[in-house]
């Protein structure tokens, strides 16, 4: 597991945001962030799963340590699987998720990886325009995929090395 920090100022709000590998101890924090922001939230096991697997990468947001938002991905080959991502409430629409993912992506050209994929709620409308700006585009759909609700869930892909070249 890479244990480093990412620093990045958020112009629009001048707060200093760091990211930094997720640990055991974050947890009851990210169990409460991600109880108010899904219908059927991951448990504590399911967290602790994606700590321990090699192929997950589980990171944190914080400001003034406090954590603000997390973000949850695999590396399968040349694929990175966008498992989980959320942002506390009152930090929601000012770029923490942006930089949850910026970072995922700088971190995938070192490791070759090619594509990007990942589910989401046709009605989750915030976070389908967040995905459109990082060029993810509809490549299917999963039927009934949320059984809480039963809604489909729309498939993304995205080419990294297009979003690398529209960062630049």
């Amino acid at each position: 597991m890479q244990l480093y920090t990412m620093s990045k100022m958020l112009c629009e709000e001048n707060v200093n945001v760091v990211t930094r590998d997720m640990g055991v101890d974050d947890l009851p924090e990210v169990l409460s962030i991600e109880a108010v922001s899904f219908p059927r939230p991951w448990t504590e096991g399911m967290f602790r799963e994606e700590l321990r697997s090699p192929l997950c990468r589980t990171r944190v947001a914080e400001v003034k340590g406090r954590i603000i938002g997390y973000i949850s991905y695999s590396l399968i080959l040349d694929e990175i699987h966008l498992r989980n991502i959320a942002v506390r409430t009152g930090w929601q629409r000012q770029g923490i998720a942006s930089v949850l993912l910026e970072e995922m992506f700088d971190g995938a050209v070192s490791r070759n990886i090619r594509w990007a994929t990942l589910e989401v709620r046709p009605s989750n409308m915030a976070a389908l325009q967040l995905y459109k700006k990082f060029l993810f585009s509809v490549r299917g759909i999963r039927r009934n995929y949320y059984t809480e609700t039963g809604e489909d869930a729309i498939i993304l892909w995205a080419d990294v090395s297009g979003i690398m070249k529209k960062k630049k």
